[in-house]
């Protein structure tokens, strides 16, 4: 069963019979990778007033969003079906609140594996504004998540990649 048009590449989690499996990489070899992923959150200015001034009943909002980026990209193989396990070396997110009431979220991970770290990264931004919602959803019922995207990855098979429009100025900072 066909699962593609002929000019495309196979999808990767579908076997010959057009299901989804786990991809086998035993035989890939071992290789350092990491990954940086972005989300922006908008907050309205109360709240973002009040991140400012740390008057949150529930604490440091972009403290707690932080460790709970970094504790979704530990877990990501818990969460997302057919994502690998993965030895993380290194998990970091950055959450920063700017003048426009939008909160910027870096996620980055970083692996020596036999695949890449995007699904860990990606994780750990969503996770980190979905824990901005639920903070400030007393303060702001109307925050919205605009992006999650991937930035950057390195390593691999299929080697390197940065988002179009992307400069490595935008997230190299993060980059272990």
């Amino acid at each position: 069963m066909s699962t593609n048009p002929p000019d495309l590449p196979a999808l990767s989690h579908i076997d010959p019979a057009g299901k989804a499996s786990m991809v086998d990489v035993g035989g890939k070899e071992t290789s350092r990778r990491a990954a940086v992923a972005e989300a922006w959150v908008r907050v309205s200015p109360h709240l973002a007033s009040l991140i400012r001034q740390n008057a949150l009943a529930k604490g440091d909002l972009l403290a707690v969003a932080r460790l709970a980026g970094i504790t979704a990209a530990k877990r990501t193989d818990e969460l997302i079906p057919l994502c690998h396990s993965l030895p993380l070396d290194h998990a970091d997110v950055r959450a920063t609140l700017l003048p426009d009431h939008r909160i910027r979220i870096l996620a980055v991970a970083s692996t020596t594996a036999r695949t890449g770290v995007e699904m860990e990264a990606l994780t750990a931004a969503s996770i980190a504004a979905l824990t901005i919602i639920d903070m400030g959803k007393a303060a702001d019922k109307a925050i919205v998540i605009e992006q999650i995207r991937l930035l950057h990855k390195r390593g691999g098979r299929s080697g390197d990649f940065t988002a179009p429009g992307v400069s490595p100025q935008d997230f190299s900072e993060v980059l272990p």
